[in-house]
């Protein structure tokens, strides 16, 4: 396995993980936690589609860290107030 399948595959089981543990209600889809483990994937994998130059990947996954960035950042505001 080279090093960007071993951080792909790290960035996708990280989205998966997120996904299931919300559809199995253990953490719920609002919480920062989850926003969290879904930045954190989909910047692994944007980065290892770069690594392979695989572009639609590439804007699929910067574009999946941006829309969890932004819901991170509405969690932690909506907390705030």
């Amino acid at each position: 396995m080279t090093y960007n399948d071993i951080i792909g595959t790290i960035g996708v089981a990280l989205i998966l993980i997120a996904y299931f543990l919300n559809t199995e209600a253990l953490i719920p889809i609002n919480g920062k936690f989850f926003y969290v483990i879904n930045i954190i994937g989909a910047a692994l994998a944007c980065y290892a589609s770069y690594l392979i130059s695989y572009w639609p990947f590439v804007i699929l996954e910067g574009t999946w860290t941006l829309v969890s960035l932004y819901g991170l950042m509405r969690a932690m505001r909506i907390r705030m107030t």
